[in-house]
């Protein structure tokens, strides 16, 4: 999907994949592939920003952590409307999937974990 020295550490990267959008990370000498599109509305994660291994979505900042894909925050939004827009739109993890290095090649299964 792309060769090692493509990313530096602590970046990351949109590439098309068989058609779907992913998003491969580098952290910490680890690299990890998760799905390019927000679960919550959307919002394309590689505009988002990257601390460490957690993810957050530039639209209402739901935040990831691409170890597994698990939620960290649904959303910004705090009490009634959070509610409210958690009814509409459950937390739904992030889809990642399996990374390979294989020499200086990143290679992403599309099954994932």
């Amino acid at each position: 999907m792309g060769n090692v020295g493509e990313l530096r550490e602590g970046t990351m990267k949109k590439v098309m994949v068989r058609g779907q959008a992913i998003l491969i990370a580098r952290v910490k000498g680890q690299y990890y592939a998760v799905d390019a599109r927000c679960p919550h509305l959307e919002g394309d994660l590689s505009e988002g920003t990257l601390r460490d291994t957690i993810l957050t979505c530039p639209m209402h900042h739901s935040q990831f952590d691409l170890q597994d894909g698990h939620v960290v925050r649904w959303t910004d939004l705090t009490g009634i409307t959070l509610t409210i827009a958690s009814r509409q739109h459950p937390p739904l993890s992030l889809k990642h999937y399996p990374v390979h290095v294989d020499g200086d090649r990143i290679l992403i299964a599309l099954e994932s974990f």
